[in-house]
């Protein structure tokens, strides 16, 4: 009798929920003054403390039993919004926020009740605001949100003013990086010292780095995404910026009123034309110079209140031209990203709402020399078209389920080299092109299963398949072909699969504190492989084959979360542990050819654990953070280091960054930025001694050895001019100096040597390279 009642009990409660009368209210939260949605709002109940956050495109539905409820809708940087709502049919309500930055100085906003850190059961994950990342110091001036990722714990940097970075142990692989849902494969400009995301453009970026969803999917260690502006639907508006090497333009506004809008940026470095009139004609390195360009476009139209379709785009190049006219010698390197997005959105009822998108992207890398009549081009890249259908769901209030499907065809292009004789041109059968097919499914629920305990959960299925055209050779044990197997066109050459489960738990311990925990397992089927430390755009992209496994992690995290002084201060204190299967590295002794890169690798494991401090301050005249992680990485590989584990490149004991931006009053506004990390691991020569007359090192093991500590002190000051007549511009002069005591940080070791064996005075000595003194920089922003 008890097990049919345990069983009875249930179907009751579903049943008697199912027939108790409900409707639903739905709509869109957004900005009051540009019409922009706003990703991430809150409409809570006042009296319950439940509701919704909106989805990617702004989005809500809330399905609640009939009554009066009085309900806050909040934004952070925007006023709160106190609306009741008489609840007695479905019903549709479109919430307009007005932002912070418009209402008068002597006006206090708070916000929302900032209590996401502890009440969300996601873990790691962080929202940037783009006022943050605009704030603070940056190198030459330029406003990087790659950058400021970094001050985060369990985001470290990849070297010196390099736009890679590395998340808990991982790789810049490892990294999912998506603008308006399109991979960004290469996200450095100027070799990585600057990203390609232009602040300008950039309407919203979240960082996921623990438990991560199962709607995101490809990579292990962490989603990077980025949403680009729709465009102001009221008014044109124009921002402009002019600084030390580069300057911006956008220009947004309606295309038809309350129906479409557009948004147009563009930023462009001056540096070759600033060195231009320095470099005489007779000089043997005229004509050399470097600069890159990008543009973001976007445009949106609602057909109705149920159909939104949104067209975007990105394309941007690096362009580095260099020429010795005495050597005969010139090389031209351009490189770069091109995206393309569409996206429908369409709303089938109160509780379901769904997107479709179709996405191209295609990054390419050319190398071009000439010397005398002689001509080489190598060229290597990665081709993507893809197709993605997402829909959520509100069933109930204490559920949101999302799910979907996706599928990409890959095309990778790793090596291919082509060269010109005088008339003779010569193209080599080396071009290891590939293509391979990519799809998952995919379904979580964030469920409320009381008012303490909070639950994500959700499973991913993926599977990765090799398609011909493609030639497969067997091989004896010298490495000859013996025997080859040939693929036509579409033919599986090999596939791969997997199930990824995720879960994050919330457990409240009480209104400003609670515990969290994950699990996630996360295959990952293309694969950056690098010979350095940092992301270059020589590093190759190749995809999982016969011969070159799928990457495969299991992270573990814990964390306590608690909120102090009514959520002045949020703090967390994270745990983490990664395994990794299938790691790949290039075998020892490698040396760069136009071979398969694929025989060059050797595979292994890794493993990764650490601990995250966060101390975040978000209210009052000072806000900022302290962020400082303690972390372990390891790598072992059966044929690198003899076997023996050994400190992975991406390894950093200490990791600290202090944060802090103080308004002084409505013209000034100051930022500093303060960061400590251990030194880089690194392998040096250990020995030397004469072959055959010819000076040979012998290396130490790998990264045995660490460079010194990276440290460095940077500041910015904002002033805003008070204008005492109205105009129909502002203006903002932002000053700043990079890296303030001009530490010498350490980008890499040579050895030089000096003297000579014959005359018995050799001396073999190593030296640090540093790239960056300090530097001060002025950047003038102007609004129309």
């Amino acid at each position: 009798m008890k097990a049919r009642l345990a069983i009875l009990f249930p179907l009751f409660i579903i049943a008697a929920n199912s027939f108790a009368q409900k409707f639903t209210l739905n709509g869109y939260v957004r900005d009051s003054l540009s019409g922009e949605t706003l990703i991430g709002a809150s409409l809570a109940i006042r009296e319950s403390g439940r509701g919704v956050n909106t989805n990617q495109y702004g989005f809500y539905s809330l399905t609640l039993e009939k009554g009066t409820y009085h309900f806050v809708g909040s934004f952070i940087g925007y006023q709160s919004r106190d609306i009741t709502i008489n609840l007695n049919s479905d019903q549709q309500l479109n919430i307009d926020l007005l932002p912070q930055s418009f209402l008068m100085n002597n006006v206090t906003v708070t916000g929302r009740k900032r209590e996401s850190n502890v009440k969300a059961a996601q873990m790691g994950r962080i929202d940037l605001s783009m006022a943050t990342a605009k704030s603070l110091p940056a190198l030459f001036g330029e406003v990087d949100i790659l950058k400021t990722l970094q001050l985060l714990p369990g985001v470290r940097n990849a070297g010196e003013g390099n736009a890679g970075f590395y998340v808990r142990g991982g790789g810049p692989d490892q990294n999912l990086i998506l603008l308006d849902d399109a991979v960004v494969y290469n996200t450095g400009h100027l070799f990585g010292f600057f990203s390609v995301f232009n602040s300008d453009a950039v309407k919203n970026l979240t960082l996921i780095k623990g438990g991560m969803p199962a709607q995101y999917g490809g990579r292990l260690s962490s989603v990077v995404d980025i949403a680009m502006k729709e465009g102001n639907i009221n008014k044109t508006q124009v921002d402009a910026g002019i600084g030390l090497i580069a300057s911006r333009f956008s220009i947004q506004g309606p295309l038809k009123k309350d129906k479409a809008s557009y948004i147009i940026s563009a930023r462009r470095t001056y540096i070759d034309a600033l060195l231009k009139p320095f470099i005489k004609k007779t000089s043997s390195f005229h004509g050399s110079g470097y600069y890159f360009y990008d543009l973001n476009a976007k445009m949106n139209y609602k057909f109705s209140e149920k159909d939104r379709l949104y067209l975007s785009g990105y394309f941007g190049r690096d362009v580095f031209d260099f020429r010795n006219a005495k050597r005969s010698f010139s090389t031209s390197i351009p490189w770069g990203n091109s995206t393309g997005t569409v996206r429908w959105n369409h709303v089938y009822n109160k509780k379901l709402f769904s997107n479709l998108s179709l996405v191209y992207n295609d990054y390419q890398f050319v190398f071009e020399g000439t010397q005398n009549d002689f001509n080489l081009k190598l060229s290597s890249g990665i081709r993507d078209v893809n197709a993605k259908f997402d829909f959520d769901f509100y069933p109930l209030p204490e559920h949101k389920i999302k799910f979907g499907a996706l599928y990409t065809y890959h095309n990778f292009t790793p090596s291919v080299a082509s060269g010109r004789q005088d008339t003779t041109r010569f193209r080599p059968a080396n071009a290891s092109v590939k293509h391979a097919g990519e799809a998952a499914i995919y379904v979580q629920d964030d469920w409320d299963i009381s008012s303490k305990i909070k639950l994500n959960y959700g499973v991913r299925y993926g599977t990765f398949t090799q398609l011909g055209r493609y030639t497969l050779y067997k091989k004896d044990a010298n490495g000859n072909r013996t025997d080859s197997t040939v693929y036509g066109r579409g033919q599986v050459v090999k596939s791969y699969g997997g199930i990824e489960p995720r879960a994050t738990i919330r457990i409240a311990i009480s209104d400003n504190s609670s515990l969290k925990a994950a699990i996630t397992r996360n295959l990952q089927y293309i694969h950056l492989v690098s010979n350095a430390g940092t992301t270059l755009p020589t590093d190759l992209w190749v995809p999982s084959t016969f011969n070159v496994k799928p990457q495969i992690s299991w992270q573990y995290a814990a964390g306590y979360f608690q909120n102090f002084q009514n959520n002045t201060f949020e703090t967390s204190l994270e745990l983490y542990y990664k395994q990794m299967q299938n790691q790949i590295e290039y075998k020892e002794g490698y040396t760069p050819s136009l071979t398969d890169p694929e025989e060059e690798f050797v595979f292994g494991k890794g493993w990764s654990y650490g601990a995250e401090l966060f101390i975040n301050k978000v209210k009052g005249k000072l806000t900022g953070w302290i962020g400082y992680t303690l972390s372990y990485t390891w790598r072992q590989f059966p044929d690198l280091n003899k076997g023996e584990k050994y400190p992975s490149k991406f390894d950093r004991r200490h990791d600290l960054s202090v944060v802090g931006t103080y308004l002084l009053n409505n013209k000034w506004k100051f930022s500093s930025v303060f960061v400590f990390g251990t030194g880089n691991a690194m392998s040096l020569p250990e020995r030397f001694y004469f072959v055959s007359g010819v000076l040979t090192q012998e290396y130490s093991r790998i990264n045995a050895y660490r460079m010194k500590a990276y440290h460095r002190l940077d500041l910015s000051a904002v002033y805003t001019p008070v204008q005492k007549k109205k105009r129909n511009h502002t203006g903002e002069w932002v000053f700043s100096v990079y890296n303030v005591y001009s530490r010498l940080n350490p980008y890499f070791i040579y050895f030089d040597q000096q003297g000579s064996v014959v005359n018995g005075n050799l001396q073999v000595e190593a030296k640090q390279v540093s790239l960056f003194p300090v530097i001060p920089s002025v950047t003038y922003n102007v609004h129309f």
